[in-house]
């Protein structure tokens, strides 16, 4: 389970860092802390289905595409 939250981490860093965002620059566009955000990319946190569809609108992107292949 844990490598399936650092595959999302790494997930969400290369397409926030695809998009040209920040951290603190999605943290404060999807309304969340940023250190929360370091968090999700390096697979502390378990993240909720709201949160992560949040974030998918915020970068741009499909939910889908932060998800990691099981």
């Amino acid at each position: 389970m844990c490598d399936l939250k650092k595959r999302f981490g790494q997930n969400l860093r290369i397409v926030r860092k695809s998009r040209g965002l920040s951290q603190e620059h999605l943290a404060y566009a999807a309304g969340i802390d940023r250190s929360y955000v370091g968090k999700i990319e390096r697979g502390e946190v378990n993240l909720t289905i709201e949160k992560l569809y949040l974030l998918a609108k915020t970068i741009g992107c499909s939910p889908k595409d932060l998800v990691p292949e099981v």
